[in-house]
């Protein structure tokens, strides 16, 4: 179990580094080369490939390192690995101190790394959420030319959509810069920065504008769970309707509360998501839950699409 804990820090920096994308394309890299190639310290990085074949991620011989058992399994889930071991690294090395109800006060209690989840969540999103929200996408029935993403993280899901759609036009907010700032980076390098703009705010107290009236299609995917509990979730809903009163459609994904399922049964991800968030306070609703809040909040379900690869996840499909 500890080389396996020791281990799994590895991925995520060997995925940040391009060490996993080269093994997956090329077959093979040799350490020194790559070290010196990527202006990384040697035996570091020979101790990392050391630790990820002490779990069959990879194999080594001399120099070499080539995938390994393990290899295509951790490449589909790196993302997982880094939101963990990245994202939410001080959360969890702050356990004993954020388990203390005298220290679970004020907002800032905890600290995660915004950026780094959002570098996560765009490979999440196009691995497990894009597939469902494609085919939700897809069954759209009416023409739009503004499309508005909360909680927009890096931009990526709209970013394609304006790919896809010629002539649209799209809005993300984001409640942290940092994630802002990747967002304009990345527009700006797709060419799309004279279609997309991106503002700070929070999902659940934004305020009015303009812009907002504009709005034909919503999608909001891997925060819903900060709209609750449920009393605040029928707020932030009926809110999110007046504020666009224009949305024909709003497309809600989110990974969802499991129920009934054995300890040691609990699927890849679900331990680390769940438990995360039972430390920041965060309440996280079952998909049962979820059914009972939309007619309150105005809007109504036409479909609930369930995401692969994410026990308990789904893209709801609102008009």
């Amino acid at each position: 179990m500890f080389n396996s804990a020791v281990a799994a820090w590895t991925i995520a920096a060997a995925w940040e580094i391009g060490a996993l994308d080269e093994l997956r394309e090329q077959g093979k890299l040799g350490v020194a080369d790559f070290a010196e190639r990527h202006d990384l310290h040697l035996p570091a990085a020979s101790s990392m490939f050391r630790a990820m074949a002490s779990v069959h991620v990879v194999e080594r011989s001399g120099d070499t390192v080539s995938p390994g058992p393990l290899f295509d399994e951790v490449y589909r889930t790196k993302s997982f690995f880094h939101w963990l071991s990245r994202g939410c690294s001080e959360l969890y090395t702050q356990m004993p101190r954020v388990l203390r109800n005298e220290n679970r006060t004020g907002e800032d209690f905890y600290r995660r790394d915004a950026k780094a989840i959002s570098f996560a969540c765009r490979d999440i999103n196009a691995n497990c959420f894009d597939p469902a929200f494609w085919k939700a996408m897809h069954g759209i029935d009416f023409a739009f030319t503004t499309v508005a993403d909360l909680g927009c993280g890096s931009g990526e899901r709209l970013m394609q959509i304006l790919d896809r759609y010629p002539g649209t036009r799209g809005l993300g907010i984001d409640i942290a810069p940092d994630a802002i700032s990747v967002a304009k980076a990345d527009a700006a390098s797709a060419g799309l920065a004279d279609r997309l703009a991106f503002s700070l705010g929070d999902a659940r107290s934004l305020e009015p504008k303009p812009e907002f009236e504009d709005v034909e299609l919503l999608t909001c995917f891997m925060m819903g769970h900060d709209f609750w509990p449920r009393d605040e979730c029928v707020r932030s809903l009926r809110r999110i309707r007046e504020l666009f009163p224009n949305v024909r459609r709003f497309l809600l994904g989110d990974a969802t509360r499991t129920e009934g399922i054995p300890d040691d049964e609990i699927p890849v991800f679900t331990l680390g998501f769940e438990f995360g968030h039972d430390m920041m306070g965060v309440y996280l609703p079952t998909v049962t839950e979820w059914d009972g809040v939309f007619e309150e909040a105005g809007w109504r379900c036409l479909a609930a699409h369930p995401v692969g690869g994410l026990t308990a996840s789904v893209v709801f499909e609102l008009a």
